[in-house]
């Protein structure tokens, strides 16, 4: 699956990844350039922090590592949003705390995973997290936002309170909200039982105003 420009459908997401294990860089490499994303490894946290100042280097996300031993990843990020306050940045953690996850929150963390981790974990996490920073997206990502698009316009249209829209289908009031704002992928089933019940065709619920 590419990830794509959310403007222009065009573009290369541009991921750093930090981490002292070798096998965690090698893995992500692989994962995320199959993936067509454009993805710098580096082992040493100061190293790291000096490409992150460069000037004339960008990137769209930072996937670090808590516990590396040369230079904690919380410090690395204090020092990091010293510089730049805006990134997007996933972490990575073996050994989750209370404090350490508190701390992270602070330093305006995207996104805290837990390793191991799976392929699709960490796909999942990179689209949501691209997708709330409004930086790029997957294809299938822009589907899903026109879809919950489509749905909470006709929904409104129609006047059908969510709660109605959830007697209709027997769907969850809570899914039916994330399917709205993107945040869960609907099933066909899913799709097509909503349709029914805004008594609107298939097509209907992806063709509405931008």
């Amino acid at each position: 699956m590419r990830y794509m420009s959310d403007a222009t459908g065009t573009g290369r997401l541009r991921v750093l990844v930090i981490d002292d294990s070798p096998q965690i860089l090698a893995y992500l490499r692989e994962l995320l350039s199959a993936d067509e994303c454009d993805v710098t490894t580096i082992s040493d946290p100061h190293e790291g922090l000096e490409r992150l100042r460069r000037k004339n280097e960008r990137w769209h996300i930072l996937i670090l590592d808590l516990e590396m031993p040369d230079m904690p990843g919380l410090r690395l990020l204090e020092k990091l949003r010293q510089i730049d306050g805006g990134l997007a940045v996933i972490t990575l953690t073996e050994h989750a705390t209370t404090q350490s996850t508190s701390d992270a929150i602070k330093l305006d963390v995207s996104a805290y995973m837990h390793k191991p981790f799976s392929g699709d974990d960490m796909r999942n996490t990179i689209a949501r997290v691209a997708r709330k920073q409004g930086i790029m997206v997957r294809a299938e990502d822009r589907l899903y936002v026109m879809i919950g698009r489509g749905i909470s316009q006709l929904r409104q249209s129609k006047r059908v309170a969510l709660n109605e829209l959830s007697r209709r289908t027997d769907l969850s009031q809570s899914l039916l909200s994330q399917i709205e704002r993107a945040e869960k992928p609907p099933s066909l089933s899913d799709v097509f039982r909503i349709a029914r019940a805004l008594e609107v065709p298939l097509s209907q619920l992806v063709a509405v105003d931008e």
